[in-house]
Formats: C-alpha cells, sequence, structure tokens
C-alpha cells in the first residue's frame, strides 16, 4: 500500500466508522456500544474491535469483579483518527452527483476505489495526461491485465475518473476534479499513518509526491500578474544521500502553462520542506515551515493556492 492508503481502507468499512463514531463522545460498554452501531452479529463486532485495538485505534478495558464488564474506548490514535474521518467525509460530501453519507455504502466504494487506484499507481498515471487501459498495463507491471481493469473500472463508477476523447486505440480516462480534491483525505491519512504506524506504514516515497502535486496544480487559482517558474521540492533525504523530489512549475499571467515532475532547470523561485512541512501547508494553511527562496511572490501564491484550493 501507498502512504494514506492503510487509514482511508480502515475508514471504507462503514462498521469502523460507526465505532468511531459511537465512541467520540466518550468509553461504552460493549453492549452498548454494539446496540449503538446497529446491533451486527458478535462476531463481527468481535473481529473489527480486534482489528481496531491491534491498530491502536481503541481500548479495551475491564471493570473489577467477575466477570467484569468490558468498556471500549478511542486510544489516543483514534481521537486523532477522527480527523482523517473529517478530512474524508469532507471530501464525500463534495462527490460530483450528490453528497455522500460517510457510512453509506457509495463512500465504501469510493473509499476503496481512491485507495486501490492510489496503492496501484493508476492515479500517479493519469495524473501526468489521460491514458487508455493499454497504455496503462504497459506502465503499472505489477497488475495483471483483469486486476488492472478492474479497478480503473471501480474507479470509473465512482466517477474518480471519466472517460475523453482519443486519437488512437483505446478510450483514455482522465482524472476528475473529485479526484484531485482527494489529495486533502490522503495527506490527512499519510500524516495519521506516520504519527500513529510509522513501522507498519509505507514512507512517503517520489511517486506520491508526484502524484499529489500533479493532481493538486491545475485547481489552483493565481493572480494575473503572477508570471515565472517555481520549484515545488519535497526533501526525501534519507541518512547521508540527499534526494528531492516535486515538481517544476511554469506560470504566464496567472496561468500555469506546464507542470513537470523534474527539479532540475533554472526557476525563479522555489518552495522546499519535508513531507510533514508540505502536509501542514496543504491541509493547514501553515507556510512557515517551508523554505522560499527568489521571487517569494510565486512560491508563496502556489503553496498557499494548494491549501485555498482543496478547502475553498
Amino acid at each position: 500500500m501507498r502512504a494514506g492508503a492503510h487509514a482511508l481502507s480502515l475508514l471504507s468499512v462503514p462498521l469502523n466508522v460507526h465505532v468511531l463514531q459511537a465512541l467520540e463522545p466518550g468509553p461504552l460498554p460493549l453492549i452498548e456500544l454494539r446496540q449503538t452501531v446497529g446491533s451486527p452479529p458478535q462476531t463481527t463486532m468481535r473481529g473489527h474491535l480486534r482489528a481496531l485495538a491491534e491498530a491502536g485505534i481503541v481500548e479495551r478495558s475491564r471493570h473489577a469483579g467477575f466477570p467484569g464488564p468490558v468498556d471500549y474506548e478511542l486510544a489516543p490514535a483514534g481521537r486523532r483518527l477522527l480527523g482523517v474521518m473529517a478530512a474524508l467525509e469532507s471530501w464525500l460530501q463534495a462527490a460530483p452527483e450528490a453528497p455522500i453519507p460517510l457510512d453509506s455504502v457509495a463512500a465504501k466504494s469510493s473509499t476503496k476505489a481512491l485507495a486501490e487506484g492510489w496503492s496501484s499507481g493508476i492515479v500517479r498515471a493519469l495524473a501526468a495526461k489521460p491514458l487508455a487501459l493499454t497504455e496503462l498495463s504497459r506502465l503499472i507491471t505489477g497488475l495483471s491485465y483483469p486486476s488492472l481493469e478492474r479497478r480503473l473500472g471501480a474507479m470509473r463508477m465512482t466517477r474518480l475518473i471519466r472517460r475523453c476523447e482519443g486519437s488512437g486505440r483505446g478510450t483514455p480516462y482522465a482524472v476528475t476534479e473529485w479526484l484531485r480534491s482527494a489529495v486533502a483525505p490522503l495527506a490527512a491519512a499519510a500524516r495519521w499513518e506516520r504519527k500513529n504506524l510509522p513501522e507498519q506504514t509505507s514512507p512517503i516515497r517520489r511517486i506520491d509526491i508526484e502524484a499529489a502535486f500533479l493532481l493538486i496544480l491545475p485547481l489552483v487559482d493565481l493572480p494575473p500578474d503572477c508570471s515565472g517558474v517555481c520549484r515545488l521540492a519535497v526533501d526525501t533525504s534519507n541518512g547521508s544521500e540527499h534526494r528531492q523530489a516535486g515538481v517544476l512549475v511554469e506560470v504566464a499571467e496567472g496561468r500555469i502553462r506546464s507542470c513537470v515532475t523534474r527539479l532540475d532547470g533554472k526557476a525563479d523561485a522555489s518552495a522546499l520542506g519535508s513531507a510533514s512541512a508540505w502536509i501542514a501547508a496543504v491541509l493547514n494553511s501553515d507556510e512557515h515551515r517551508l523554505e522560499m527562496v527568489g521571487e517569494r511572490r510565486l512560491a508563496g501564491a502556489l503553496s498557499g493556492g494548494m491549501h485555498e484550493a482543496l478547502f475553498r
């Protein structure tokens, strides 16, 4: 799984969402918790609670006496997961056809399709340009053709991608604006994983960074007098090896003319920071941890514009 996909997969399960919602006000005895979430079969309930406990999301405590009743409550990681759930809910409320309730079957389908498309590399590939299934198959070698076709079909059914006109063989698929705005729940999920499951989650890699920038930048509104070339870079250094990942963006009169996933070349401005710093900038409009170089107005307009694009 790519960074963020594990947390979203947890929230794609309606019963997990119900448990988080039920425990948000405070601890509940097992019997009352089960009734609150719709009285699922006892074995189903215990299985989900066990998985949530193993992930450090819920805690159980037994009262004194025998047999003492068992209470469940949100662990600190569970309370922090509520923030990811809120970001996911906001994204689902902005679905193209109608708002999608967080605990619905439609939410499960959309969130699962997003997580699988993100982890498989489909989102990264389509964020760069529209591609047909056969073209995707040549790029993504880790999936069989039927698996790739199934994931693509799920993304299309949930309006994450759309068909578009093509000049060659096959029908190209392009990302929708709704998928572009999914950077918000993906970033929130990745931040939660890094803090709460550091040894179990995937690190934020180049493919994730490039996909996020390619998705969100077309949504950014810039001042009409904003022009120049800006380097947006994430520091991915590991030990003594110095590495960066990101994009080079060309802006002319407030319009993004090009966005390429290479960082070499002349730039009028740069914005550099760690993955955590960029997540804080995009989600919380907290740009003080980013290092701005050169034309600070251009770098600030792009970095601040990403937050505005997601939450306006």
